[in-house]
């Protein structure tokens, strides 16, 4: 063999030495994906904040996010169990739900308590019991949170847990707000914020039941949920959407005007009404999450659910942030 080739044959094993190390560090470089599911309403902040601040992002540069922002839960459900959504932000009663249908899927943290109502603008509803067979209530959809509040009190006070079922209205909040506002179709709305806070400022429209009263005491109106397939196949994702997800928490209670600013676009709101309506009393953002029992012992007597036998450890994947009472 002359020296010619000798040297050909070291210039192409040293080519295809190069080659298969390009292959294994774009391998090792490929840009994890993870698709959240958002909604509209200032319960969402913390994530919008994620978003905004690209919080994500600081913590990787091997990741690609993708944002959804679906109708309700329900749709996201439905992406979920799709394969379309890693995460989604929700209730807890829907999540419930979802699970008792056979979801792989557990509660990451809890996001944000928040004041709900139900509110009205006819003068003579002053309680539930005003509430007459002609009244039409709004509500996101049945399942909903609103929807199982209402069935909550509903029980308490009159033993039945399905008196108002064939009154509810399915709408989106803005729709709901603004039928009730225009004094068309509906006369009351179970609502959320901010959609609460501007209903309260108008004159002729008060509250008849709030969500604390319906459940007696404390709850998560929000929660982070993430699919198992996501959570046992991504731990180092997850883990970062984790901590991420802790930081934008963190960020909205201990920077609340620098928050209002960053949020006033996705709000369609002034930076004043932002910091007034996240400084609400009842609005708190937090990853601690509460009233899960409540529901649930609720929802099997009903027969929403039946999860019977099932321990928090099916249900979260941190069980040391549920606060038990």
């Amino acid at each position: 063999m002359t020296l010619y080739m000798k040297k050909q044959i070291i210039i192409l094993l040293l080519m295809s030495i190069l080659i298969i190390l390009l292959i294994a560090c774009e391998n090792n470089s490929e840009v994890n994906t993870i698709t959240i599911a958002e909604q509209y309403g200032l319960a969402y902040a913390p994530v919008q904040i994620m978003k905004d601040k690209k919080i994500l992002e600081q913590h990787t540069n091997n990741i690609s996010i993708k944002w959804k922002k679906l109708a309700n839960t329900a749709a996201i459900r439905e992406a979920m169990l799709a394969g379309e959504v890693d995460i989604g932000f929700m209730a807890i009663p829907p999540f419930l739900i979802g699970k008792d249908k056979g979801m792989e899927w557990k509660i990451i943290s809890g996001l944000s308590l928040s004041p709900l109502g139900l509110m009205t603008y006819k003068e003579d509803i002053k309680t539930l019991a005003d509430i007459s067979k002609d009244d039409r209530i709004a509500l996101p959809q049945p399942g909903s949170i609103q929807h199982i509040l209402l069935a909550m009190a509903a029980e308490r006070e009159f033993s039945d847990s399905g008196r108002f079922d064939g009154q509810l209205v399915t709408m989106a909040h803005p729709d709901g707000m603004n039928a009730l506002l225009s004094r068309k179709d509906i006369t009351v709305h179970f609502t959320s914020p901010p959609y609460i806070f501007k209903e309260s400022e108008v004159e002729g429209i008060h509250q008849i039941l709030s969500g604390r009263e319906a459940l007696g005491g404390e709850f998560s109106f929000i929660v982070g949920v993430a699919t198992e397939d996501f959570y046992n196949n991504h731990p180092e994702l997850y883990q970062i959407f984790v901590e991420s997800l802790y930081q934008s928490i963190e960020f909205i209670n201990e920077n609340i005007d620098e928050a209002a600013s960053s949020l006033t676009e996705n709000y369609d709101l002034s930076k004043d009404e932002i910091k007034k309506y996240i400084s609400w009393p009842g609005m708190c953002y937090t990853k601690k999450i509460y009233g899960l029992d409540e529901f649930i012992n609720f929802m099997q007597e009903t027969d929403y659910i039946e999860l019977s036998d099932i321990g928090y450890s099916q249900l979260l994947w941190d069980v040391d942030l549920y606060e038990k009472k």
